[in-house]
């Protein structure tokens, strides 16, 4: 009974913060993160990330993400194709560059230093997404884009991990399962393909002729969590699978219907768990003499993601505000950069002595993200 009290604290105290962050003119989103920070080991220890704290938060990002796929617009994820091509590209370069650099400076060695800049070019747009909702512009030029580079992103960060790690395992093994991996997730993508053509619009149709209650949301639900589970299984994220099925979801009669239930299951329970477990493994003991290395790391990953998504919206003719509300969009690390430092944590390709630094550096990319991007977003649709 320890986790309701748990999830009690946690429920109360989001919408409480979420109150004030927005009466404040903040994103509701950063209140729930300090909160995070609040209750877990930087401070009160009242809440620790224990397995059902882990695997609400996990729900709460596929649920998230699923609600943003479906009000995405598909055809302006189409037509925005091509910039979230080069957001997502030059999002990549910069910041592995920048951190790699960045590492050496601080003697740190150069294959650490690499997979730090990898860690720094992971994306997680869960936080974006809330404010791009909060804001009403996930449906705009910016939003899809921040939408498409996102997942291009995704995919080829996982890819350049996995080469990464198949360096440190045995080669002949660690490249048969790379190319069993990179198989799987072309069939997945196969797969996601007759999803949103023909496979939810049949499952909507005959989810409403069950006879059982919430038929309609339990087939919705039962698409987006197999799709997440599959895609997490072949080594993509879960999140992929949760944004394809909302955007399949979202082309069938039933969207809104959908839309509005998930919405009440997320926010009421899930997803604000989600926020909050971001804040609740940070500590600040034993940082203190690494404050320097954590302030220009910091700066190098915002200042790479902001960058590298105003050149790739320049490059295909964005203007100044549109490029840098883009560039902005893709600063959060989030969820995806934690389990990058994870991985590489556990292979020994990040030093015990920087995990917390990093975990902190990800926290204050994750906290400047809806900052950044409630600005931008104000300077064009205010």
């Amino acid at each position: 009974m320890e986790f309701i009290g748990v999830l009690c604290l946690i429920l109360a105290s989001t919408t409480i913060a979420s109150h004030f962050s927005r009466r404040i003119g903040i994103p509701a989103v950063i209140g729930q993160l300090l909160v995070g920070i609040l209750l877990g080991n930087a401070a009160l220890k009242w809440v620790h990330p224990d397995i059902l704290v882990e695997d609400f938060s996990e729900i709460g990002v596929i649920l998230l993400m699923f609600l943003a796929g479906i009000e995405s617009d598909l055809s302006l994820l189409k037509k925005y194709f091509k910039p979230g091509m080069y957001v997502a590209i030059l999002g990549i370069l910069l910041p592995v560059i920048l951190g790699t650099a960045g590492g050496t400076l601080f003697h740190i060695s150069l294959s650490q230093s690499f997979f730090l800049g990898l860690i720094l070019a992971a994306t997680s747009v869960s936080i974006s997404v809330e404010v791009l909702k909060e804001l009403n512009v996930i449906n705009t030029k910016e939003g899809s884009t921040i939408l498409g580079a996102s997942v291009v992103d995704d995919i080829l960060v996982v890819l350049i991990v996995s080469l990464s790690m198949s360096f440190v395992g045995t080669s002949s093994s660690s490249n048969t399962s790379l190319g069993l991996m990179l198989l799987e997730q072309f069939l997945f993508f196969m797969g996601v393909f007759f999803l949103i053509r023909w496979g939810a619009p049949y499952l909507m149709e005959l989810s409403k002729k069950l006879m059982a209650e919430s038929s309609i949301i339990i087939v919705s639900l039962v698409l987006c969590l197999g799709m997440s589970y599959l895609a997490d299984f072949i080594g993509l994220s879960s999140v992929i699978g949760a944004f394809f099925t909302g955007v399949a979801i979202g082309q069938t009669k039933v969207w809104q219907e959908v839309s509005h239930n998930i919405e009440a299951i997320g926010y009421a329970v899930f997803i604000p768990v989600f926020f909050v477990s971001i804040g609740l493994e940070i500590s600040f003991v034993g940082i203190g003499s690494q404050w320097t290395l954590i302030i220009i790391l910091t700066a190098i990953a915002i200042f790479s993601k902001l960058i590298g998504g105003f050149l790739g919206s320049k490059l295909v003719g964005f203007d100044n505000n549109s490029s840098l509300m883009v560039g902005s969009g893709m600063v959060s690390r989030g969820e995806m950069a934690l389990i990058i430092l994870q991985l590489g944590f556990q292979a020994n390709m990040v030093a015990e002595n920087y995990y917390s630094a990093f975990v902190l550096i990800i926290l204050l990319t994750t906290l400047s993200s809806p900052f950044l991007l409630k600005y931008f977003t104000k300077k064009i649709y205010d």
